[in-house]
């Protein structure tokens, strides 16, 4: 027998129907994906997609955004003009249904546009739902015609406000801080990046952002003639290109538009890029696997039929073929399908053979149109086989010697007791001093020490046989478990936190970047699990009888002095880790209740590319333009 408690009754009263835009209001994550920084700029694209609709229909070619001086968001376009007549299914003004029904807009059934940048026809109802005020004009007909909004619910019939002898639609609207608690305000460089971007991918179309607030005034404008050709070219500004001008194929099929374009560098490091309707395909998909099997097939074909492999050589595989390549793919469907972790890996399995075709065609004409730069190309590949092929044999050398086994870690390694990855750390400290130090004081349970000495490889400048020779960077490799480069798997991380452990002057900012350009160039993995961090050890110590307090910054120091104007202390400054005693590096750097860490995280991989690139290569021009632009008054220099 099932005793009743007559707790809170379970009836059709405790059904709740959401009306209109309720259930938006009720689960915003599910349409915008949070109510964070990231939620809350992808309002703007909501709005700015429907007018990139229009642009690749042909009808608005000047797009622009300005972040108003109360922080709200307007949108102009100059297209058609959303439409103002009755909407027979809803009997309202077809802008009003755009505006307040989930699921309407010109992107079904192929009616309004055959390709569209927005997925699902949930955008203007959706950033309306989240709005405390959403305004939209239409010119359209001769008039301008308005229309308001709060949270989602009309306050007023669609109206004629005036005349106008132009067509376009303006919205604006105010995000609502009821849902976006974490901020409301709008970081002009996340939007004008994200604007740049859509103007290198839709050539002709002129994309302008303004901010109009207070002591914070920016402006800029972005048209590219030359659409991701352009593109190639702004990725490539800094680096040494094998011939001038990107390579760029267009074609399409049916509805189905393809765009490359490729330019190669003399460096070791392939960089493509794929979008399907204007969306970045973090994750690549078909489009991106038709253009790499097509791109090393010709590539193949042309070196067998100029001669230029031997016919008991082995063909070149992908990864020679890439090598240095910089590549932008852009595919238009009617119908994208989106698939993987954050659905943005594009899924249509007839994208992956048109690609294929579109790309072969126009790249095989290129090669024997251009000689010069086909065989620019080859000889690229065949030195990229032959810097693969010594890499296998030092692998396989050090592989003789149990190198890279995890059951023979390196001996510098002092490793922690559990196995439990996700809880263990592998410190990565510099100096066997301060590996000394770190080795006593750390919590030997969950914190592993690798001491590394002096500065590492600078794997930007390096092939992969020099990478592998290095002893540092062997150990790094071994100790995490993972592999690297190709072979990486992050599921077999020894550790959930790589903390990179060095001092706070000019030798251990270098190394740190030593360090940080190996893991973005061959772990990339762990820094997109976020398994990357950089510990922060205090610059000085002041000390008050026994008392110690620990101070992390010069500025901080001032303020400390400032606020203590009559205390008695002594100062010192910290060089270096090994100039802490072991329970000092514990309680300010190591110990989890006190230390602070920064993780480091990549937001934007092709600005991440392009610093690295900077900062790290060859070319020393662009650096020291940074230098100048960038430095500081330095007050303590460690020469």
């Amino acid at each position: 027998m099932v005793e009743n408690l007559n707790q809170t009754a379970y009836d059709a009263n405790q059904i709740q129907v959401l009306e209109g835009l309720e259930a938006v209001r009720k689960r915003p994550g599910m349409y915008i994906g949070s109510t964070s920084g990231e939620g809350l700029h992808h309002l703007v694209w909501e709005i700015v997609d429907n007018s990139i609709d229009e642009a690749l229909a042909g009808y608005c070619d000047h797009i622009e955004v300005f972040i108003e001086a109360n922080n709200s968001i307007t949108v102009v376009d100059n297209g058609r003009g959303i439409p103002v007549d009755i909407q027979t299914k809803t009997g309202r003004p077809a802008v009003e249904t755009v505006f307040t029904v989930l699921h309407a807009g010109g992107k079904f059934g192929g009616g309004g546009y055959k390709v569209s940048g927005g997925l699902h026809g949930v955008g203007a109802s959706v950033v309306n739902a989240l709005s405390t005020e959403l305004t939209v004009q239409v010119s359209r007909n001769g008039n301008l015609y308005q229309q308001t909004y709060h949270r989602g619910l009309v306050q007023g019939d669609l109206a004629i406000v005036g005349s106008s002898d132009e067509t376009g639609t303006r919205v604006n609207f105010v995000p609502d801080p009821a849902i976006f608690t974490e901020t409301t305000d709008f970081n002009y460089e996340k939007l004008m990046k994200r604007v740049r971007e859509l103007a290198f991918l839709n050539k002709g179309l002129r994309i302008s952002i303004e901010d109009k607030r207070e002591d914070r005034q920016k402006h800029d404008s972005f048209y590219f003639e030359g659409g991701i050709k352009s593109y190639v070219e702004y990725i490539n500004k800094d680096k040494t290109v094998l011939f001038d001008e990107p390579i760029y194929i267009e074609d399409q099929v049916d509805d189905i538009q393809v765009e490359v374009s490729m330019q190669y560098t003399d460096g070791y490091h392939m960089n493509i890029v794929s979008f399907a309707n204007n969306i970045h395909t973090h994750e690549g998909g078909t489009h991106e696997s038709g253009f790499k099997a097509a791109l090393t097939r010709v590539v193949n074909d042309y070196a067998r039929k100029m001669n230029l492999i031997k016919e008991n050589d082995e063909n070149l595989i992908g990864e020679d073929a890439r090598e240095g390549l910089t590549a932008i793919i852009s595919v238009k469907h009617p119908d994208p399908q989106f698939e993987g972790q954050t659905k943005t890996k594009l899924g249509n399995s007839e994208v992956r053979a048109i690609t294929d075709r579109l790309f072969s065609t126009g790249f095989e004409t290129f090669m024997l149109e251009n000689p010069k730069v086909a065989r620019m190309i080859v000889d690229k590949g065949i030195l990229a086989s032959k810097a693969r092929n010594a890499a296998k044999r030092a692998r396989e050398m050090t592989r003789r010697k149990n190198v890279l086994e995890i059951s023979n870690l390196p001996g510098k390694l002092a490793d922690c007791s559990s196995k439990e990855a996700e809880k263990c750390e592998l410190f990565i400290v510099e100096g066997d001093s301060a590996g000394g130090s770190a080795k006593q004081g750390r919590s030997r349970m969950y914190q592993a020490i690798l001491p590394i000495r002096g500065k590492i490889l600078n794997v930007e400048k390096a092939t992969m046989d020099r990478i592998l020779n290095n002893e540092e960077i062997r150990s790094l490799f071994t100790a995490m478990g993972t592999g690297f480069g190709g072979e990486f798997d992050v599921e077999k991380a020894r550790y959930h936190k790589l903390i990179i452990m060095t001092d706070a002057d000019v030798d251990g900012a270098h190394i740190r970047t030593l360090l940080l350009t190996l893991v973005f160039r061959y772990m990339r993995p762990l820094l997109d699990a976020g398994y990357v961090y950089i510990a922060q050890p205090p610059l000085y110590q002041i000390k008050q009888g026994k008392k110690e307090t620990y101070i992390d910054s010069d500025e901080a120091l001032k303020n400390w002095q400032k606020e203590n104007p009559e205390a008695k202390y002594t100062i010192q400054r910290y060089k270096g880790l090994g100039e802490m005693d072991y329970e000092q590096l514990w309680e300010t750097t190591m110990n989890p209740a006190n230390r602070r860490l920064l993780k480091v995280s990549v937001e934007d991989a092709i600005e991440s590319d392009q610093v690295m690139q900077m900062l790290m290569g060859d070319e020393v021009e662009p650096r020291r333009l940074f230098i100048e632009e960038n430095a500081v008054y330095v007050q303590n220099l460690d020469i």
